[in-house]
């Protein structure tokens, strides 16, 4: 294993001067920092990640917060992790995965022992119990997802207040005004995750000022519970002509049981996803819908806590507009 001292030999340098180019505490010389850094690359040299932490209080370490639920969707969840990940190794970050539920404790365990640098959060609720934590903690942190009050924070998310304002848009202009919104699991509601009570909350102030008449229901996925709301909703709403899914995992039982009642897409009804488009594409009737920016999100996350680990004491919502794509399963209200 290639040591410092041996980098400095190769450099023709002191250990001292190794030492600062790689930290950055005193200026070196152009020439003699483009020397050492060719030793470096030549050599293969990788500094000691303990020793480099002692020197500069720095780990070099971002903790990224995504807690796996039963109730929510993983793939997305884990695109959105993964952009986080290969963003952060290109600003020299690597990252800490928390996939636990631990909430505040998994908080106070990452600010308390110098773990990471800094935090990115997701699966953000209204009210998250995390929050207080992080601002008395003062370590930098950006949220994917917008908490009720985000002052003092900062947030990347896809705008779903426009998502579902988007959505009723698009089935109000073909025609339909009976439309029933199948969401995500009870326990999401539950606890007011802020990306599904936004999208509620952009459907029903749409609605209102278009005068559809809007029914939701919460869905746990499978096609059993898919098979029992559905009749739940049309029982209620017999003339319900369109849908509008914030739910992956419900998707494909909502087209079959349609099909299996000789409600044709879009003929009888339509059908409108908020999914990330390769669910879209891939589905019976390829499915208009509102894309989830999960690799943009991931990225902005990492480039605004970098920002932060920088000198930037800013805070900012930064969100990212929706936009739709019609395909197949959207058309005009039947006659």
């Amino acid at each position: 294993m290639v040591t410092l001292a041996e980098v400095a030999r190769h450099a023709g340098v002191s250990a001292s001067t190794v030492s600062y180019v790689l930290s950055g505490k005193r200026s070196i010389s152009a020439p003699t920092r483009e020397r050492v850094e060719r030793s470096i690359k030549e050599l293969g040299y990788h500094p000691n990640a303990g020793a480099r932490a002692l020197a500069s209080s720095r780990s070099n370490i971002i903790a990224l917060m995504v807690p796996l639920r039963t109730d929510i969707y993983v793939p997305v969840m884990m695109e959105v992790a993964i952009a986080v990940a290969t963003t952060a190794r290109a600003h020299g970050y690597d990252v800490l995965l928390l996939t636990g539920e631990e909430g505040p404790a998994a908080v106070r365990r990452i600010t308390g022992s110098g773990l990471a640098d800094a935090m990115i959060l997701m699966d953000i609720e209204l009210e998250d119990e995390r929050l207080p934590l992080l601002h008395a903690a003062r370590q930098p942190t950006v949220l994917i997802g917008l908490p009720a009050d985000t002052i003092g924070l900062t947030c990347v998310d896809l705008d779903f207040t426009a998502t579902g304002a988007l959505c009723a848009e698009h089935l109000a202009a073909l025609g339909h005004r009976e439309i029933a919104v199948i969401g995500e699991a009870a326990a999401v509601y539950e606890r007011h995750t802020g990306f599904a009570e936004r999208t509620l909350d952009g459907l029903r102030t749409t609605a209102r000022e278009l005068g559809l008449r809007l029914l939701h229901r919460p869905c746990e996925g499978s096609y059993e519970s898919m098979d029992g709301t559905l009749s739940r909703i049309f029982d209620e709403r017999p003339g319900t002509t369109g849908f509008i899914v914030q739910n992956e995992a419900a998707i494909d039982p909502l087209l079959s049981l349609l099909r299996r009642q000789g409600r044709a897409v879009p003929e009888d009804v339509s059908v409108v996803a908020i999914c990330p488009d390769q669910v879209a594409t891939s589905a019976s009737v390829r499915l208009t819908s509102v894309a989830i920016p999960a690799q943009e999100m991931g990225r902005r996350a990492v480039e605004l806590v970098v920002a932060k680990l920088q000198g930037d004491a800013s805070e900012q919502v930064a969100l990212l507009a929706p936009e739709l794509t019609a395909r197949a399963s959207s058309g005009p209200a039947p006659a």
